[in-house]
């Protein structure tokens, strides 16, 4: 979680509301303007079980009597085809946006089972990625909050392996839902639109590596760029249509869209400390017609999300080329 993103915005909205806020990250010097405000910072890498148990120790020491809500919120992205994944980068970024989020969540779970069993009404709050809340106020049931983001429901082309971790995390969380219910505690998912963050910016294709986080080893080529880096390969099958797909794999359009951070954290804020938060809650500009996509034939929403993603121009240029070349010539890389 870094300062300009909606993790950072939601751990101002709960410490603003008098609740204890801790709030993590790799490098937990980028938080000072969350320290500023008197939140708790703490380093915290996700692939990291040392870093994972670190916290847990500072975590468990500050908050004697248990935490009253997780909020699992770090994730990386990564654009391109599926013809031409990296599948080491998809590796990776499962690492971070499903197996990492599981790793914290087992982690963590004892002080929330602490929590759950416990009658007084001193709590106590944590966050990864991001934070948490909690506060002496009406005593609420522990919680587990994922971010599965509305790419959980929606195949949009070229993001699918973002949007695929974003669906099993959804999936997990389904699943935990029920199996921690016994105990006490809720599960909740953020299902999130457009926000104005940094997370376009910071993609592969905008930061030229494999992770989508801006620190990625693998830097672009400057003529035959590598298969995991952030442009198509060379001898790519859309090799026709490179400019339209690189510029839909960027996200460039859709960069200044959505709400603000600071109004998608009020918003997502009032109903995780409300008396009954729900199990899914759409926020951000378009949750709502995300929500509508899933009651919708496929082929309805999908012609939808082709012109979004300008795959209808990228599927006429291809059609166009491969109706002007002879059949066993291979595409021209442009």
């Amino acid at each position: 979680m870094y300062p300009g993103g909606i993790g950072a915005a939601l751990a101002t909205t709960l410490h603003d509301a008098g609740h204890h806020v801790f709030a993590t990250a790799r490098d937990a010097a980028k938080l000072k303007p969350l320290a500023d405000q008197g939140i708790t910072t703490l380093p915290l890498d996700i692939s990291s079980p040392d870093s994972i148990a670190s916290a847990v120790a500072f975590v468990s020491a500050a908050a004697g009597t248990g935490l009253d809500i997780l909020v699992n919120n770090a994730a990386v992205s990564y654009s391109m085809p599926v013809a031409d994944i990296s599948l080491d980068a998809a590796r990776k970024l499962f690492d971070t946006n499903v197996w990492g989020q599981v790793a914290v969540t087992q982690a963590f779970l004892p002080l929330l089972l602490l929590r759950a069993s416990d009658g007084s009404n001193t709590s106590k709050a944590w966050g990864l990625g991001g934070l948490c809340g909690g506060g002496q106020q009406q005593r609420r049931q522990p919680m587990i909050v994922n971010h599965t983001s509305v790419g959980s429901v929606m195949a949009m082309p070229f993001q699918s392996v973002y949007n695929s971790s974003k669906a099993a995390f959804a999936m997990l969380s389904q699943a935990l839902r029920m199996e921690v219910a016994p105990f006490g505690i809720r599960v909740v998912e953020l299902k999130t639109g457009g926000v104005r963050t940094n997370i376009i910016a910071n993609n592969n294709v905008n930061k030229g590596n494999a992770g989508g986080d801006g620190k990625g080893s693998e830097a672009i080529a400057t003529s035959s760029p590598p298969k995991w880096a952030g442009h198509l390969p060379t001898g790519s099958v859309y090799a026709p249509a490179r400019s339209v797909v690189e510029y839909a794999m960027s996200q460039e359009g859709l960069a200044d869209r959505g709400i603000t951070p600071e109004q998608w954290a009020r918003e997502v804020a009032a109903l995780l400390l409300s008396g009954n938060p729900p199990q899914v809650i759409w926020k951000g500009e378009s949750a709502t017609l995300a929500w509508a996509g899933t009651l919708l034939p496929a082929w309805l929403f999908e012609g939808f999300l082709k012109k979004l993603t300008k795959l209808d121009e990228v599927e006429r240029i291809i059609k166009e080329d491969r109706q002007g070349r002879p059949a066993d010539l291979p595409a021209a890389d442009n």
